[in-house]
């Protein structure tokens, strides 16, 4: 085995006052509190550079041994959105009509979930998240990749909380299983479906349901 160890540098890091560590924390989570799930979506573009940025602030996530297992596809093509939508209505329709238990069925019903996903189609843009279980180095050998999920899960929330910040609605779509968008997209089967994020505008007359966040007292311990 190689040691091939990286280089340091010095530590960019902006210290603050207790008062101000406080009120940035506070003034974030005022901003973030307000994202919500969103089903009705405008078909109003916006410019794809907010698209890019976000995605950058999705780069900067940690990862195990920094190895970055994410490939992110943005799909804007109409034709396209068109296929993930009938791929993923079919699973959709056979997870509510047969996969699905009571249980679980019982716990979507209040939310209005069902099998129709006509955002699929009207967001302006659908973001495609994989998962890499292995990459490659530049004489193409393979690498595993250490907490895929994990690295992924952060980078998705990176990126959430980018496009919310920036003005845009979204919603994490999971269809499953989620194997037909490495056909439609084109992508090698080392990597895994993770999430189908919809961004866009929300409709100008978009409801969401009135759902609360249980209190940190409820899913906090200080020991």
């Amino acid at each position: 085995m190689v040691d091939s160890k990286i280089d340091d540098i010095p530590l960019s890091f902006d210290a603050q006052a207790p008062e101000a560590m406080i009120k940035s924390a506070s003034q974030f989570h005022d901003a973030i509190k307000t994202r919500r799930t969103v089903r009705d979506f405008s078909d109003e573009k916006f410019p794809r550079q907010v698209i890019e940025e976000a995605l950058r602030v999705a780069g900067t996530a940690p990862s195990g041994a920094n190895m970055q297992p994410w490939h992110f596809v943005v799909v804007e093509n109409p034709a396209i959105k068109k296929e993930i939508r009938l791929a993923a209505e079919q699973e959709e329709r056979e997870f509510y009509d047969r996969r699905a238990s009571e249980e679980w069925l019982d716990a979507l019903a209040p939310l209005g979930t069902d099998a129709e996903k006509p955002f699929l189609e009207t967001a302006p843009y659908l973001i495609a998240i994989f998962s890499k279980k292995f990459s490659f180095d530049d004489e193409g050998g393979k690498q595993k990749n250490y907490y895929t999920s994990e690295s992924v899960g952060i980078a998705t929330g990176f990126l959430i909380a980018a496009l919310h910040l920036a003005g845009v609605a979204t919603l994490t779509h999971t269809p499953s299983p989620m194997k037909f968008l490495n056909k439609i997209l084109g992508r090698p089967d080392s990597e895994r479906p993770f999430l189908l994020l919809v961004t866009g505008y929300p409709k100008t007359d978009a409801r969401v349901p009135n759902i609360s966040r249980f209190p940190l007292e409820e899913t906090t311990s200080f020991i």
